[in-house]
């Protein structure tokens, strides 16, 4: 087969979808790779590594659009690539579509093979290329919150793990997924008093054996939600509905009543975010104040530390385009229910319940595709 790999077109995202290892896996195992000029320069992978690697190296996106059998991204196709896009051409990346109905309806139109890395998912319910961004993502919610709750950016002046005969910060976890997990891991190394909330109690006791003293496992309901935003210093949102957009958790009127200077950190901001004042920003105006609140709610986080991220992606989403390159999207489908989970849209049909749902389009299970 042959894959393309793109450069990143989206504001300030410094990732690119495969390393020069990768490539040369994809080479042994006889596939043909086009990689654009430039796409692995801000993670520290030149043009030259990946021609040794086996690639070759394509000036314009329009030439791997037009080549390439199965095109790969880190983030979803922008509009200038939305008429670039052919039927039947696979599409490898974090889609987020159920945030997004143009490009929903972009891919629809296409007709084209549209597989989610945020979808794929696990027998146990884990969602494999989605964890290594959310590791990243939970660790920098924490590094930023405590930035911005510096009197410089407009927050409290409070550090987040205090010292000697100071109270640390209050930090507010919701979701006890990888994201919440990692960031409560996180704010608890710095000192900082954590609450980490979640719906489920067996996710809650395995929890109580892993996390330190100094993190407080509670069953998130809205009452104690309400309750707790006004003493916290920091909330971060981590609840994540895989494939469907966020739930709306934190309202304004909840807000209202935190503390002038507090921080939140919206770490489902691509799925929607989970706060009502939640709109995406980037990394060069990464946050806004409403109602007193400092908001941090960039869109791609993972982005601002690429070298790691891209190690990190390609090391969980090489073995699946290995196999969808080996195999072919149907086959590999057909034998991999993992990779019939990242179906979203397919020759036109969302084949996804949660993109269907937020759009009210047409839900069609890929099993009638295969």
């Amino acid at each position: 087969m042959i894959i393309g790999v793109l450069k990143e077109i989206k504001a300030e995202e410094h990732r690119v979808a495969m390393t020069p290892a990768g490539v040369e896996e994809m080479a042994h195992a006889g596939h043909a790779i086009l990689v654009e000029t430039q796409a692995g320069r801000d993670s520290g992978f030149s043009d030259e590594a990946y021609e040794k690697a086996g690639a070759q190296i394509v000036p314009q996106p329009a030439d791997i659009y037009a080549r390439a059998e199965m095109v790969m991204h880190v983030k979803e196709p922008l509009v200038q690539e939305h008429k670039l896009i052919r039927p039947d051409q696979i599409v490898f990346t974090y889609l987020h579509l159920a945030a997004n109905e143009k490009l929903t309806k972009a891919l629809i139109k296409a007709r084209s093979i549209n597989i989610a890395y945020e979808t794929i998912q696990k027998a146990d319910g884990s969602l494999p290329l989605l964890t290594p961004m959310s590791e990243v993502a939970g660790r920098m919610a924490v590094q930023q919150a405590a930035k911005y709750l510096e009197m410089e950016h407009g927050g409290r002046g409070v550090l987040l793990g205090g010292v000697p005969g100071v109270m640390p910060a209050t930090v507010v976890v919701i979701g006890g997924g990888t994201v919440g997990t990692q960031a409560a891991k996180m704010a608890c190394g710095l000192g900082a008093r954590v609450y980490l909330l979640d719906k489920s109690l067996t996710r809650l006791r395995y929890l109580s054996d892993v996390m330190p003293a100094n993190c407080f496992l509670l069953k998130s309901t809205a009452a104690l939600l309400r309750q707790l935003v006004k003493d916290a210093d920091v909330v971060i949102g981590a609840v994540l509905v895989p494939g469907a957009k966020a739930p709306r958790l934190i309202t304004r009127k909840m807000l209202k009543t935190m503390k002038p200077g507090s921080v939140i950190v919206d770490v489902a901001i691509d799925q929607g975010g989970c706060f009502e004042t939640s709109r995406p920003t980037t990394h060069a105006d990464p946050i806004y104040i409403e109602e007193g609140v400092v908001h941090y709610t960039v869109a791609n986080m993972p982005g601002a530390v690429a070298k790691t991220s891209t190690l990190a992606l390609t090391n969980a989403t090489l073995p699946y385009a290995l196999e969808l390159a080996e195999k072919g999207w149907q086959q590999a489908m057909r034998e991999n229910a993992e990779i019939r989970h990242g179906a979203n849209v397919v020759q036109g049909r969302v084949t996804h319940s949660g993109v269907a749902e937020a759009f009210s389009l047409k839900y069609t299970s890929v099993e009638t595709l295969l």
